[in-house]
């Protein structure tokens, strides 16, 4: 990637973008100063100077709540994106390094995941596991697992035809070490792209679970939640649900923009 890139308006946008919001989940205090919990002076305000993005129904500063609400999205985000990669990963490396009637299962197993819709997938897995964020995320980590795994499979098998890993088994390196040493660093670049892809999906997903109910409890700032509380009021109130749809939006599409770069240098 050349220096080109990373200086064009689209990127740069995108990383301040992405900034704001971890600094967001970070420290929230300094973005905003009222609580995301106890109600103001008034319910249901338009957005004015002293609240950006309005009150909600109980008089709640909503941009408060868009704030704090950050760090449940992207921490449940990331821990979506690691359960995806880690169990993809593994899955995938014994697929591929192992072969036979192991690959055959569990790539069967892999192509069933595939064959369920995501949306329904996760919310069988929120049903066994419980509600709630973390729950949620590790829901929407499951979705993902078999995309990492077949990924990761056809890399561990390009990877293990290679010169450098039959040298390496000719110097009298064991199976394990070949695997953990050769195959799967060199696996790897592809599969962490496609995690960073993964990123901003685990974002929406998560935001539309806690949108039905399966995310984080109330009053727990989320930006599903927060949306879902506020559609009896579309018609009156647009800003509850237009304004934090837009955060939504705009951390999603650029985080899908970075990843998309991230993707193209892998490759």
């Amino acid at each position: 990637m050349n220096t080109a890139t990373f200086k064009k308006p689209s990127v740069i946008l995108a990383s301040i973008i992405l900034i704001l919001a971890v600094l967001a989940a970070l420290v929230p205090g300094l973005f905003t100063s009222h609580n995301p919990l106890s109600g103001t002076s008034g319910a249901l305000l338009s957005p004015s100077l002293e609240h950006w993005f309005g009150t909600d129904s109980v008089g709640r500063d909503l941009y408060s709540r868009v704030i704090y609400g950050t760090r449940q999205s992207l921490l449940g985000a990331l821990v979506a994106v690691l359960v995806g990669l880690v169990v993809g990963t593994i899955l995938g490396l014994i697929a591929g390094a192992q072969g036979g009637w192991l690959d055959a299962l569990l790539m069967r197993i892999v192509d069933v995941l595939l064959s369920i819709p995501s949306l329904l997938l996760s919310l069988s897995v929120i049903i066994l596991l419980g509600y709630g964020t973390v729950n949620a995320a590790i829901a929407v980590g499951i979705t993902s697992v078999a995309t990492f795994a077949r990924l990761a499979r056809s890399q561990v098998i390009s990877v293990s035809s290679l010169d450098f890993v039959e040298a390496a088994y000719g110097s009298g390196a064991s199976r394990f070490q070949v695997l953990t040493r050769h195959i799967l660093p060199n696996s790897l670049t592809s599969v962490i792209a496609l995690a960073a892809v993964q990123f901003g999906s685990a974002i929406l997903q998560l935001s539309v679970l806690g949108f039905l109910g399966y995310g984080a409890p109330a009053p727990t700032p989320e930006w599903g939640l927060i949306i879902a509380d506020a559609r009896d009021y579309i018609a009156t109130s647009w800003w509850l649900t237009v304004l934090p749809g837009a955060v939504i939006i705009a951390v999603v599409m650029s985080a899908n923009h970075l990843s998309h770069i991230v993707q193209k240098k892998a490759r």
